[in-house]
């Protein structure tokens, strides 16, 4: 990118929309791969699953209990009860099954197959477990009782057909489609992977992004503050941010109003990027060299690579930066300073971003409309998109304190962004606005 093409795009006032579609319009889903089924968690299918086999893959037992024939405890009560032959135990993992006839039982526990012969099955609650003492409440240990597998029980109530059987194809069938591509893994879908015999599986990759924050005055927490000096902040909260986006985030220690330093901190750290995101540095100061390093960064990539810096019609968040650096033209998102006007434009550029590169087809936060709830009209500069903090119930919301946008202990408390369009320059209490979602 020209150094004249940058100096138009800082010219020219970009509305919200138009950033965040070059943004979208420019990165990329990551290239699949193929992955073991923990090292998939929280990627992104890229193909649709279909069950190799169907679940449960045979008929099983739902209750410790007996398998027994139905009409053989047809009419069976504590007062009259059915007199079954116990002919054996089916355990789950059992391959040889027992086969029960007329006036036979067989003890089988929960996941066993439905042995051949056996209609429906009565849990052991039901009988008297073999001890002719009346109902009892459970199954004695086989290795303490191994007795407990033959002899005579008593069964107390009658059984439908089927009952407590988990039918075979009952959860998936053979042949059914398991998980749809876009699908994002979680404990659930990674089990029902791991049901069907999937031990790894095709997916885009969660993105590593690398969170750099500038500014001589950050010290880092728990270390002491001197005369001047603030702790950092944002770059724990975007890295935070980037790990909630579905990232792997990789923080990096504040570097000092330094140019050179800068630039070769970036350069070694694009090793391990998909994504680079910076806050600080900016503005129009004298000591904003993000903008400096950047630039020169820019004028040495004859590939046309590079960073343009824009002045968005936004407010928090009107300074913003965004290209591609190095070899591999990997994305560079650079956010203003302020701790709210960075968090604010994480949420509306960096996480698209971040979603885009993970592949998934729906990038935004929520959004829904909800009534204002203000002891006075809120005001906003007109030509500006504002977004101030809020806190969303039922259907309506709340400002969380003023607009200023170094209010961190205010961000803290919201849920969501209020939006005030361009065209408005206040909104009175009880009017419908749009809000974003934050979680």
């Amino acid at each position: 990118m020209s150094s004249a093409a940058r100096t138009a795009g800082q010219d020219h006032l970009w509305s919200v929309d138009e950033h965040l579609e070059d943004i979208l319009a420019t990165v990329r889903p990551l290239e699949p791969i193929e992955l073991h089924l923990l090292d998939a968690q929280g990627c992104v299918l890229v193909d649709d699953i279909t069950v190799p086999v169907s679940l449960p893959p045979f008929d099983n037992s739902s209750m410790d209990g007996y398998a027994v024939r139905v009409a053989d405890v047809a009419g069976a009560s504590e007062e009259f009860p059915a007199v079954l032959e116990v002919v054996g135990d089916v355990a789950a993992g059992q391959a040889e099954l027992l086969q029960v006839g007329p006036g036979q039982a067989a003890r089988i526990m929960t996941g066993a197959p439905l042995p051949p012969g056996a209609e429906t099955v009565v849990p052991v609650e039901w009988t008297d477990g073999g001890l002719g003492e009346g109902p009892v409440a459970g199954m004695r240990a086989r290795s303490l009782a191994p007795e407990g597998a033959s002899g005579q029980v008593h069964v107390y109530r009658p059984a439908e057909a089927r009952a407590h059987v988990r039918a075979k194809g009952s959860d998936v069938k053979a042949g059914d489609r398991a998980l749809e591509a876009g699908t994002v893994l979680g404990p659930p879908q990674i089990a029902l992977l791991a049901a069907i015999g999937r031990g790894t599986v095709r997916v885009r990759p969660r993105p590593r992004v690398v969170v750099m924050s500038t500014g001589s005055e950050l010290v880092q927490p728990d270390e002491e503050l001197r005369s001047g000096q603030i702790y950092d902040s944002n770059s724990f909260a975007l890295t935070a941010a980037a790990r909630d986006a579905g990232a792997i985030a990789y923080r990096v220690g504040a570097v000092a109003d330094d140019a050179d330093i800068l630039r070769s901190t970036i350069e070694d750290q694009l090793v391990r990027a998909d994504l680079m995101v910076t806050t600080g540095g900016v503005s129009v100061g004298a000591y904003d060299v993000v903008k400096e390093a950047l630039q020169s960064v820019g004028d040495e990539d004859e590939a046309g690579s590079g960073i343009e810096f824009r002045r968005l019609a936004m407010q928090p968040g009107k300074p913003q930066g965004f290209g591609s650096i190095g070899p591999d033209h990997t994305p560079l998102l650079a956010l203003p300073g302020n701790p709210v006007s960075s968090y604010v434009s994480f949420e509306l550029f960096v996480r698209p971003a971040i979603r885009t590169l993970m592949g998934l087809e729906d990038v935004h936060r929520p959004r829904t409309t909800a009534t204002l709830r203000a002891e006075k009209a809120l005001t906003s500069p007109k030509g500006r998109r504002q977004f101030l903090r809020g806190r969303y119930a039922d259907g309506a919301v709340t400002p969380v304190g003023g607009a200023g946008s170094h209010l961190v202990a205010a961000l803290a408390q919201a849920d969501a962004l209020i939006v005030v369009p361009e065209d408005a320059e206040s909104v009175e209490p009880g009017a419908e606005v749009e809000v974003v979602l934050l979680g």
